[in-house]
């Protein structure tokens, strides 16, 4: 694991993510800038307590692999990256742009410390499983993390990924749902509810976990909770967590999915930012 200043703290990583996620989003005027504030908590309890890897090395094999399979995530994750050393923070400015290194759907071939190329929805559990598969012929002691939203527990591929896992006995992978309930069409719960769906993952032979994803110790105990088990089982953490948090009037908007911001607004949401972070 990087070794980073313990000066900075997780929650100042958060702030700093969803500080570079907003700033994107001003690049484009628009974007998936409401996941992104949601899940940075998540994200920073990943990149900076739980995941194994080398900011200057993002091939090594020694690495525990973070897979977006929620393609249009991409913004958050670049957040992250630019927060970890991986992507240099000026290439923000480039975001969604011809020739960047940071489309605005997630592909593994652009970005360094980008594994997969995230959607069509439903596909990344899938892939995690044959990732761990490989991981475990090769006896790696790595661990495969997995998000993906709680849109993609309505596609099949996904509980048929989740048998699969359970049948193999991987350990070695780590699943995390961003259980937001927005999708594009409206709240996840009113297109087709995936409820209870912590019993659900039980019931396939998973150790699953439920966490509001937006309190930093509680994700950080459920990922350590997750690494340290013993039981031959895949894990996986359910993490609730708010739209736009952070930015109270991007949090108060019905829709939220797919936000297009004024252009004065972007500095609103800044200064949102700085005065929670003082808080």
């Amino acid at each position: 694991m990087p070794q980073f200043g313990s000066n900075v703290g997780i929650a100042e990583r958060a702030y700093r993510i969803r500080r570079h996620a907003v700033r994107m989003g001003e690049v484009q005027g628009q974007g998936y800038v409401g996941q992104a504030l949601g899940i940075a908590d998540v994200l920073a309890v990943s990149y900076f307590h739980a995941l194994r890897y080398r900011p200057d090395d993002t091939l090594w094999e020694g690495r525990d692999r973070f897979l977006l399979s929620i393609g249009h995530y991409a913004i958050a994750l670049y957040a992250a990256l630019i927060e970890a050393g991986v992507l240099p923070e000026d290439e923000l400015e480039t975001y969604g742009t011809d020739d960047s290194r940071m489309p605005m759907s997630g592909m593994a071939g652009y970005t360094p410390g980008m594994e997969i190329t995230g959607g069509s929805l439903g596909h990344g559990l899938g892939i995690a499983v044959g990732m761990c598969l490989g991981l475990k012929r090769k006896k790696s002691d790595s661990f495969v993390y997995n998000l993906l939203s709680d849109g993609e527990l309505g596609e099949g591929s996904t509980w048929e990924a989740a048998m699969a896992a359970s049948h193999h006995r991987l350990d070695n992978l780590i699943a995390i749902v961003d259980f937001n309930n927005q999708q594009a069409d409206g709240p996840s719960r009113d297109m087709l509810s995936s409820e209870p769906v912590t019993d659900k993952f039980e019931a396939f032979g998973w150790h699953a976990q439920r966490v509001d994803g937006n309190d930093i110790e509680a994700v950080r105990d459920a990922f350590d909770t997750a690494r340290t088990l013993t039981q031959p089982k895949p894990r996986i953490i359910v993490c609730d967590t708010r739209m736009a948090k952070g930015v109270p009037f991007l949090e108060a908007r019905e829709v939220t999915h797919f936000i297009r911001v004024e252009p004065d607004e972007w500095a609103l949401a800044l200064k949102a930012l700085e005065q929670g972070r003082r808080q």
